[in-house]
């Protein structure tokens, strides 16, 4: 599928061009839409055991970051279901004019040097906010708890 077009931001660095990822990061896995929808239902599922069976939601941070992976979770499976309605307008690959799209809307594109970073979009961008901050919680709590003791 040929590129849509840039609405650039800041010229050369930061702009707005959408794309359709049919897999999950940088497109691996396309065509996975099942797997992928299974595995968001199941992550769901269990930072929701995580949090209010086995206690997380205790705490601040941990709440935080959970919410946010939980946000990004929703946003990207509510377009890889076909939620949106979309159907394809060009006829490529797999896909023939006027079926519908199950694919995550990306729209952010970033370039490093000459070099364009994969688009993505808010979800994938809550997704790893969320991460580094779990990420973050699982080496900063340990040094609290280690120091009370």
């Amino acid at each position: 599928m040929p590129p849509a077009p840039t609405w650039w931001l800041w010229n050369g660095v930061a702009g707005i061009q959408t794309s359709l990822n049919e897999g999950a990061l940088f497109g691996f896995g396309e065509g996975m839409v099942p797997v992928f929808a299974t595995l968001s239902v199941v992550a769901a599922l269990a930072i929701v055991w995580w949090l209010f069976v086995a206690g997380a939601a205790r705490d601040l941070i941990l709440c935080i970051a959970l919410g946010l992976i939980t946000a990004g979770i929703f946003g990207n499976l509510y377009d890889r279901l076909g939620l949106p309605g979309l159907r394809w307008n060009l006829a490529h690959g797999q896909h023939r004019l006027g079926e519908p799209v199950y694919a995550v809307r990306d729209w952010i594109l970033v370039m490093i040097g000459d070099w364009p970073w994969p688009n993505f979009n808010i979800a994938d961008s809550m997704l790893l906010c969320g991460a580094a901050l779990l990420l973050w919680h699982a080496f900063h709590v340990e040094e609290e708890q280690t120091a009370k003791v």
